[in-house]
């Protein structure tokens, strides 16, 4: 069907749970941060804004984090189900360091995450800000580890080949290889940052809609002035990281630029927009800017950048999907700048809270913080290819002896269950996010009983049906 074999259904089976899978963690790693400073902002300066604003995002970060969870056991099965052969290579660098994952950031996680969610009113103060902070610090070493097992995976050392298996030599070699640095900074600031515009974009709906109160504009602050510092600093790492690709696996950086050859000693020109066509080995429709594409690339004018056509057809990533992959996370990433440029300028002029061009801006640069890692890992992981462990093992010889009836059956359930399942979450998380935070929300002298108004414990019975007209209006506005 659609020419598809089983090794496309499988590698299409692995994409598709790994979107919905990085989409949970990225939020985990950000709002487990941003907790913790709102936690500590609250306990110096004892400002309410900060503790109701915890309470409000704690529910959220409870229901992400369960279904980060749940999708990424799924992810870790399917390298023995469809990717047997490769687990069989790499599993003894793999395996161990996906192991030592759960036994520093899962066993810490564990630890403290029960008193993060439910001990507010039952530990000491400093006891569960230390808490919030243990979570947060667990989700950046789970970070860690993961990047450091995929960056091995993009640019492999550290180990021997012996009887057709990997064996590590140097375990440090292995886990700080060439990319790891660029790689993990990378995605962790592409989590705070998607955190950043998921907050502000909630922010922006609540005063859309009317609703204006000191916690809905720290929201938005906060998430301005993230986007105004990261934003930025993401774009200097990702050039740092283009370096680190160009030297190490140039046919991804040719790739992506839609290069497919060098003329004479001419400089290389940057391809704004193009069509990239691999069977015809060219671009089509090129926008060029001459020299830029050097002058990015390798921070000279003269220097060109490897083409496509050195490398043979067969070694080739495909350049239609990771050339445009590149260019939505790019020019997203831009817009987060402009958009934080544009908070700084309206904060000066007294109108960030009040100019609805910029929230309606906000409100729908929500998502494109998800929508740009995406992006990002796809460009990725596609440029890796054909290699499952670049210049050592091929896509097509790590996949396991499955029929094409049993990728297609799988494929469907993975499909149809996600959806419902995932949806279902996402519904869930986001009707927390539109009924916005609670003033009162989390003293500690509302202990419930006869007459006392209480915030039960479960997330979304905490959700009242209020303001519903207001929110239906406002949604058939935007």
């Amino acid at each position: 069907m659609f020419g598809l074999e089983a090794l496309d259904l499988a590698r299409i089976q692995f994409a598709f749970t790994i979107s919905f899978h990085i989409l949970f963690p990225a939020i985990t790693i950000g709002l487990a941060s941003y907790l913790a400073v709102l936690e500590g902002l609250w306990l110096k300066t004892h400002n309410d804004t900060y503790r109701d604003l915890y309470h409000f995002w704690s529910k959220i970060f409870a229901v992400n984090f369960g279904m980060g969870v749940v999708s990424g056991l799924v992810m870790a099965y399917q390298f023995g189900t469809n990717w047997s052969r490769f687990s069989d290579f790499a599993g003894a660098v793999t395996g161990p360091l996906l192991t030592y994952e759960v036994l520093t950031a899962f066993f810490l996680e564990a630890g403290f995450l029960g008193v993060m969610l439910f001990g507010w009113n039952k530990v000491g103060r400093g006891l569960h800000f230390f808490s919030t902070v243990m979570v947060a610090i667990g989700t950046l070493i789970s970070t860690f580890w993961i990047l450091a097992s995929n960056s091995w995976m993009q640019t492999p050392q550290g180990f021997e080949i012996i009887n057709g298996q990997v064996i590590p030599t140097d375990w440090l070699a292995v886990i700080f290889n060439p990319s790891f640095p660029y790689r993990l900074m990378h995605m962790a600031t592409a989590a705070f940052v998607a955190t950043a515009f998921f907050v502000g974009s909630s922010a922006a709906w609540h005063l859309l809609r009317g609703k204006d109160n000191p916690a809905i504009r720290t929201m938005l602050s906060m998430a301005m002035w993230m986007a105004l510092i990261v934003a930025p600093i993401q774009a200097v790492i990702g050039d740092f990281h283009g370096l680190n690709t160009l030297e190490h696996q140039p046919a991804k950086i040719a790739a992506i630029e839609g290069h497919w050859e060098n003329k004479g000693d001419e400089a290389t020109p940057l391809i704004l927009f193009g069509w990239p066509d691999m069977k015809e080995e060219r671009t089509k429709f090129a926008v060029e800017i001459p020299y830029l594409g050097s002058l990015i690339l390798t921070h000279s004018l003269d220097k060109q950048v490897p083409a496509l056509k050195e490398f043979p057809p067969e070694d080739r990533p495909n350049s239609t999907i990771v050339f445009w992959s590149f260019r939505i996370m790019v020019g997203l990433g831009l817009l987060m700048i402009f958009t934080g440029l544009w908070s700084l300028w309206l904060r000066k002029s007294d109108k960030l809270y009040t100019s609805r061009p910029f929230l309606y801006l906000a409100l729908w640069m929500g998502p494109s913080g998800l929508i740009a890692i995406l992006a990002g890992w796809f460009t990725t992981e596609i440029g890796r290819q054909p290699w499952v462990v670049y210049g050592l093992m091929r896509t097509a010889d790590a996949s396991s002896n499955h029929s094409f009836m049993q990728m297609s059956i799988t494929l469907i359930l993975f499909v149809v269950v996600y959806f419902a399942l995932f949806g279902a979450g996402l519904g869930y998380m986001m009707r927390l996010v539109r009924k916005g935070p609670k003033i009162d929300e989390g003293k500690e002298t509302n202990d419930g009983g006869p007459g006392q108004k209480r915030t039960p414990a479960r997330p979304l019975s905490a959700a009242d049906d209020e303001n519903t007209d207001t929110d239906r209006t406002v949604t058939k506005e935007i």
